[in-house]
C-alpha cells in the first residue's frame, strides 16, 4: 500500500537531474545507449532523390466515440489500487483492489472487487471491506490477499495501517477477515501481528497465505524492512491460519528498500517470486519453493519511470492461474498532471498481462489470450503515405528516411477500442513504431517506439523529431538482439495502449494524443523499416 502522492510534470531535459522513485536509499537507472544488434536488412527502398512532399492528411477524419472500459476498468470517479487476484472453483477471475478516491481523509482504501472470465468484460461488486475508525488498527487499509483454507472457508488478510503508531506498537500489522460467499466479511478485529525485532515497524505490509502440501501447513509472505538487509520478503509458517510462527527472510535482493506486494507461483518446474518496487513490479527466479531465488539481468516485464513520481506504469502485480494459463495482474497508473508525458501518478485502471515462460526460465508477456474471442471484426488496413520514402503493398509498408528525418504512413482514424499486429524488422540502431495524431484538429504526432539505439521500448508524448535527442523517461529495456524480425501487438482502449513484443516484453501507456479522432500511423526515424502482414481488429 502506498498513499496517493502528487507530482509536478515532467520537464524534458537533456540537463536534467534524474532521480529514483519508490523510498528511501534507491536510484533508478538512466538507460544509456547498448550496442543494438544487427536486425534484418531492410526491405525499405533506398532513397534516391530527396522525398517529395505528399499532403498532409492521407485520409479524412472518422467520427470518433469513446467507449467503456471493458478491458482496463476503474471504478466511476475513482481509481484501482494494488490488486488481490483470487481464483474461483468455477474458473473466474476475482480481483480485489485497494479503492483510492485521490482526496483521500482520515480513512481511506476500502477493498472493494471485480470479477471477471474473460477479461474483456468486469463486474462490479462493489465494497467488499471497510476501513475502520481512528481509533483501530485499519483506518486505512493496505494490501494482502484472498485464499481458501483447507476446509473450503475464505480469508481475507490485509495490511492495517495507521499513522498514529499504535501505541508504539508500529504503523502498518497484518489483520484478518473471512467469509463464506466472499461477498460478505467479517473482520476479526484483532491483529495478528507487528513486524518482528529488527525490522520497521511502519513498513510491515502485503501479506501472501497459500497452503504448502509439502510442508502441510500455510506459508505467509509479507514485505518488510530489514536493519541491516533492506528490503526483504519475510515467511511464516502456521497449521490453524491464527497462530504464526517466523520463519526468517525468504529473499533479501539488498537493492530496495522494500519488496512490496510478494508473491509466488510455479510454472514449468521452475518458481517465481514477483514483488514491487521503484514504481514498477520485478521478479526473481527458484529452483525450489525455498529458493533461492536470484533476480535475472533483466527481471521488469512492463514499463518503468526514469524520475521521482513518473514510473507507475504498471505495479503491485500479483499472479493468477485459470485454466492452464498464468496471468499477472496489477494496475497502470493515473496520468499525471501532464498529459502524455509518461507521467504516472499511484493507482488507475486494472490492467493483466498473459505470463510467458522461455526455455532458459525467464519469463515474458503477452495479451491475454481470452481478447482474441473479443476482437473478433476484421477492419480493413488502407494506407497512405504522409512523408518520406513509402512503399505500401496491401498489408505491408516499408519505410526510409535518411539521418535527421523520418518517413511516415497513415492507417486513418484510430478506432477506440483495437488491436493491430503485425512482424516489424528495423536497421540497426534505428527508431521505429506507431505514430498517433495527424487529423484536422492536431497535426502533430506523437511516437510509441521500438527505440533500438538505446534498446528500450518508451512513450512519453514525444513527436517523432525529438526521439533522438531525448533520452527515455517511461521505458522497458528490450534486447533488439533477439530476433531479426519482431512480432508487435498494440490492444488498445480509449487513451490505453498496451504494446507486447515477442512474448517478451509489455509496455503499458496512456496515449491521449491517440484519442478524440487522432490517426494511427507507423514511422521510420533515420532509418529503414518494414511493417509486414498489419492485422487490425475491432470488437465484435
Amino acid at each position: 500500500m502506498r498513499k496517493k502522492q502528487y507530482w509536478t510534470p515532467l520537464i524534458l531535459s537533456l540537463s536534467l537531474l534524474l532521480s529514483a522513485c519508490g523510498g528511501a536509499g534507491t536510484s533508478a537507472e538512466q538507460p544509456a545507449p547498448e550496442s543494438a544488434a544487427p536486425a534484418a536488412e531492410s526491405t525499405a527502398p533506398a532513397p534516391t532523390e530527396a522525398a517529395e512532399e505528399t499532403p498532409f492528411q492521407a485520409f479524412p477524419d472518422e467520427p470518433y466515440e469513446a467507449v467503456e472500459y471493458n478491458l482496463y476498468p476503474a471504478p466511476e470517479g475513482a481509481y484501482v489500487g494494488d490488486v488481490m487476484p483470487f481464483v474461483t472453483d468455477e474458473g473466474e477471475l476475482e480481483l480485489y483492489y485497494l479503492y483510492d478516491t485521490g482526496h483521500n481523509g482520515q480513512g481511506y482504501h476500502p477493498v472493494y472487487k471485480y470479477s471477471t472470465s474473460d477479461f474483456s468484460g468486469y463486474t462490479d461488486h462493489g465494497m467488499a471491506l471497510n476501513y475502520g475508525l481512528m481509533s483501530e488498527p485499519d483506518p486505512a487499509l493496505g494490501t494482502g490477499c484472498v485464499m481458501q483454507d483447507q476446509n473450503g472457508g475464505y480469508h481475507l488478510f490485509y495490511t492495517g495501517h495507521n499513522d498514529t503508531g499504535n501505541a508504539g506498537k508500529g504503523k502498518e500489522c497484518v489483520m484478518h477477515a473471512t467469509s463464506t460467499d466472499r461477498e460478505n466479511w467479517t473482520k476479526d478485529g484483532d491483529v495478528l501481528f507487528y513486524a518482528p525485532e529488527g525490522c520497521s515497524k511502519d513498513d510491515f505490509r502485503d501479506p501472501e497465505v497459500f497452503w504448502v502440501e509439502r510442508d502441510q501447513c500455510y506459508w505467509l509472505l509479507i514485505a518488510a524492512h530489514e536493519e541491516t538487509l533492506g528490503g526483504v520478503v519475510l515467511k511464516y509458517t502456521s497449521t490453524d491460519l491464527k497462530n504464526w510462527e517466523l520463519f526468517g527472510p525468504i529473499f533479501a535482493p539488498m537493492s530496495h528498500y522494500m519488496c512490496e506486494c510478494p508473491a509466488l507461483f510455479e510454472m514449468g518446474g521452475t518458481w517465481y517470486l514477483t514483488y514491487s518496487w521503484d514504481c514498477c513490479t520485478y521478479y526473481a527466479i527458484g529452483d525450489s519453493i525455498d529458493g533461492p531465488f536470484v533476480a535475472p539481468k533483466d527481471n521488469i516485464l512492463d514499463g518503468k519511470g526514469i524520475s521521482e513520481g513518473s514510473g507507475f506504469v504498471f505495479y503491485a502485480a500479483k499472479p493468477a492461474k485459470m485454466a492452464d494459463n498464468t496471468y499477472l495482474c496489477g494496475w497502470i497508473g493515473q496520468a499525471g498532471l501532464s498529459s502524455d508525458s509518461g507521467v504516472y501518478q499511484w493507482a488507475g485502471n486494472v490492467m493483466v498481462h498473459q505470463i510467458v515462460r522461455h526455455e532458459d526460465g525467464t519469463l515474458g508477456l503477452k495479451a491475454p489470450e481470452p481478447l482474441d474471442g473479443y476482437f473478433t471484426e476484421d477492419r480493413p488496413v488502407n494506407a497512405g503515405a504522409v512523408r518520406g520514402d513509402v512503399a505500401i503493398s496491401g498489408n505491408n509498408i516499408t519505410l526510409s528516411a535518411e539521418s535527421g528525418d523520418y518517413a511516415l504512413a497513415d492507417m486513418g482514424t484510430r478506432p477506440a477500442s483495437m488491436t493491430l499486429e503485425c512482424d516489424v524488422t528495423l536497421d540497426e540502431d534505428g527508431r521505429v513504431g506507431f505514430a498517433f495524431g495527424g487529423s484536422e484538429s492536431d497535426e502533430t504526432w506523437n511516437a510509441l517506439c521500438l527505440d533500438a539505439s538505446r534498446n528500450v521500448l518508451r512513450y512519453e508524448g514525444l513527436e517523432i523529431t525529438d526521439l533522438e535527442t531525448y533520452d527515455p523517461q517511461a521505458f522497458t529495456r528490450f534486447d533488439f538482439n533477439r530476433a531479426d524480425s519482431h512480432h508487435v501487438k498494440l490492444v488498445c482502449e480509449n487513451e490505453i495502449v498496451v504494446m507486447y513484443v515477442d512474448g517478451v516484453k509489455a509496455l503499458g501507456s496512456r496515449i491521449a494524443h491517440s484519442t478524440n479522432g487522432a490517426h494511427i500511423g507507423v514511422f521510420a526515424d533515420g532509418c529503414g523499416a518494414s511493417f509486414s502482414n498489419i492485422e487490425m481488429k475491432l470488437p465484435g
